[in-house]
């Protein structure tokens, strides 16, 4: 008895045929009411859309190869236990199906519901700034604290991607990876590892079949699923032409939410963002706590609480006056040589050096090349 049945079999060959006619493979679907259907009539499809392009008439009658490869890949997906969801599915992610542009199939490797109440993406830059990780770290952090059951969504590339990743990992989130190529294969291979973890704390989805190589075209299309998958789109950084502004501009065009992390003007991966914002492409995202409050995500009464208790208190525990005045002053002038800070807070180099070793081994800080210090989540 086979895993998956003719549906499943003949959606993955619909899809080999109309990989670049989505959506007129759609309508296809609904006026014929299956896909085994469809091919029932493959010797003259126009039977069902008279006004059909003839490239997809065509395909219909030259479909040998696409069953075969249909073929291969149910036996590589039963194989290895592969989740196969077809766009009528009601496991398949509801938000998506209501793109025009929805891959037809998903092949997943998971365990998380893709169907969750509360669902983001977060995507960013993979050259990201030690700011950029911080907003990125802060951001889930705070929202494991405000929605618990939140679905993280991200693209597994390096940079923010990644740092979304293994944060919501870490603060026991659920965390799904959207691949640009098949389940054969990973990219970057250096997030085996992370990804292994992902499969059983979230999940892996891609709309390649196995043997695809992870093209810059694929990225391409990746994004929209990125975006399709949730109700709200953060970008952290991003350069002027940046791949994630992609992935903005395809959640305005599905009518979702989008957010974006403003920077300091000049900053080549923050121009991206500052011109989403500018532009009214993007609300500004300032925290978590105004992030849920835009999105409805929580009760007022938790959202009043989370105001009263300071959700940031956490960030800076139980610090002495020498140490609250040395983060008071990199919280007005982040990013200060230690000569600077130690005239800028009124305290010797030697105690400063100190001081500072102790905020860095409670990660309030960080020490970058040239002396300087960072104060973490700003």
């Amino acid at each position: 008895m086979p895993y998956y049945n003719d549906e499943i079999f003949h959606t993955l060959a619909l899809t080999r045929l109309g990989f670049f006619h989505i959506a007129e493979m759609r309508l296809l679907l609904d006026k014929a009411g299956s896909a085994k259907a469809l091919f029932d009539f493959r010797a003259d499809i126009r039977q069902i859309l008279p006004e059909c392009n003839m490239n997809i008439v065509n395909a219909f009658r030259n479909c040998d190869e696409a069953l075969r490869r249909a073929e291969v890949e149910l036996q590589f997906i039963e194989k290895h236990r592969i989740k196969c969801f077809t766009i009528n599915d009601a496991d398949y992610p509801q938000r998506l199906a209501e793109c025009d542009d929805a891959p037809l199939v998903l092949f997943y490797l998971g365990s998380a519901d893709l169907n969750k109440r509360h669902t983001v993406s977060v995507v960013g830059t993979r050259r990201c700034s030690v700011y950029g990780k911080d907003v990125t770290e802060r951001f889930i952090g705070e929202l494991k604290e405000l929605c618990p059951d939140t679905l993280v969504v991200s693209g597994l590339a390096y940079g923010i991607d990644g740092a979304a990743h293994k944060k919501a990992l870490q603060e026991g989130l659920e965390t799904v990876g959207v691949l640009a190529h098949g389940l054969d294969t990973l990219y970057p291979a250096a997030h085996r590892n992370m990804a292994k973890k992902m499969v059983g704390q979230g999940g892996l989805l891609t709309e390649y079949f196995q043997q695809t190589r992870a093209d810059r075209m694929n990225f391409l299309r990746r994004n929209r699923i990125v975006a399709g998958l949730t109700d709200a789109t953060v970008i952290i950084e991003s350069a002027y032409k940046g791949g994630s502004l992609s992935t903005a501009r395809i959640a305005n065009e599905y009518n979702r939410d989008v957010f974006a992390v403003p920077g300091r003007i000049g900053d080549q991966y923050s121009e991206g963002c500052n011109t989403l914002i500018a532009k009214n492409k993007a609300q500004i995202f300032i925290n978590a706590l105004d992030f849920v409050q835009a999105m409805g995500w929580n009760s007022e009464q938790t959202l009043q609480k989370a105001r009263n208790e300071g959700i940031q208190t956490s960030l800076f525990p139980s610090l002495s006056p020498e140490e609250q005045r040395i983060v008071n002053v990199l919280k007005s002038n982040n990013d200060l040589q230690i000569n600077t800070l130690s005239v800028q807070s009124q305290t010797p180099i030697a105690q400063l050096s100190s001081l500072l070793f102790d905020l860095e081994m409670e990660g309030i800080v960080k020490a970058l090349p040239g002396g300087i210090y960072h104060l973490v989540g700003l």
